[in-house]
């Protein structure tokens, strides 16, 4: 396979968490957020501060985006919030697919492909989160698993919609666990999705960013973002600590 020179993303997910407050005080103790060549700073949060973000990072290299994006464009959808309003934002990014949105919600495969066309008809950069949980891990379909849910989101934009936007692997196991999958263990999921992707089109996949999610801290970013086929990291927790943020971010 040719080297390729990848864009590389560290990406906080917020999830269900902040308040004015606090999330000035976070941002605040991130310190000057320097431009850097090739890599890529960003932060997704609930919908109500999207605002807050756009005035926070303003003249900063960060990019932002929202954790989640509708189905549909507009109509009689109470409480759903769509990929244009978001893009009304600034926002650049948006996360689709995530376990918590699969598992708890109820986002199948389908949903998640068109939240993911969505997202990018509004000019943002879909974040496809793919995973498997423990019960399928120790029954060793990880593979079909990821592959069916990548394969969900080509059937519906195709394949050139992927090189507008950013695959996440998060092993639904290591989310929030305080588990995470040894260095070895993800590089070899990243490996299948990126030869999975080359069956369609090899220069996508060679320029695809595939980050990694899953308890990702500042102790074990460098080791896991040293692996050939990981790109990055989509960050929980540790995005609302300042300084596990930034050591995750200057591991990159």
């Amino acid at each position: 396979m040719p080297l390729v020179t990848r864009q590389r993303f560290v990406v906080g997910n917020w999830k269900l968490n902040g308040s004015f407050a606090a999330n000035a005080a976070l941002i605040e103790a991130f310190g000057p957020i320097e431009a850097v060549s090739g890599k890529t700073l960003g932060i997704c949060a609930p919908f109500p501060y999207l605002g807050q973000l756009q005035t926070a990072l303003s003249g900063t290299p960060a990019r932002y985006g929202s954790q989640d994006v509708s189905r549909f464009d507009k109509g009689a959808y109470t409480g759903e919030v769509s990929a244009d309003m978001v893009a009304d934002f600034g926002c650049q990014l948006a996360i689709v697919g995530h376990s918590e949105r699969r598992a708890i919600f109820g986002d199948s495969d389908a949903v998640v492909a068109e939240k993911f066309v969505r997202a990018a008809a509004a000019g943002l950069t879909p974040i496809l989160c793919v995973g498997e949980s423990l019960d399928e891990r120790e029954a060793g379909i990880t593979e079909v698993v990821v592959a069916r849910q990548v394969t969900a989101v080509v059937a519906l934009s195709g394949i050139e919609a992927l090189a507008g936007a950013v695959l996440a692997y998060e092993p639904v196991w290591a989310i929030g666990t305080g588990k995470t999958a040894s260095p070895a263990q993800a590089q070899e999921v990243h490996r299948f999705l990126r030869a999975f992707v080359a069956k369609y089109s090899l220069e996508i996949s060679n320029r695809l960013p595939i980050l990694y999610g899953g308890s990702v801290k500042k102790s074990n970013a460098a080791e896991l973002f040293g692996q050939p086929d990981i790109d990055g990291g989509l960050i929980g927790g540790a995005s609302l600590v300042a300084d596990e943020f930034m050591g995750i971010w200057h591991a990159l």
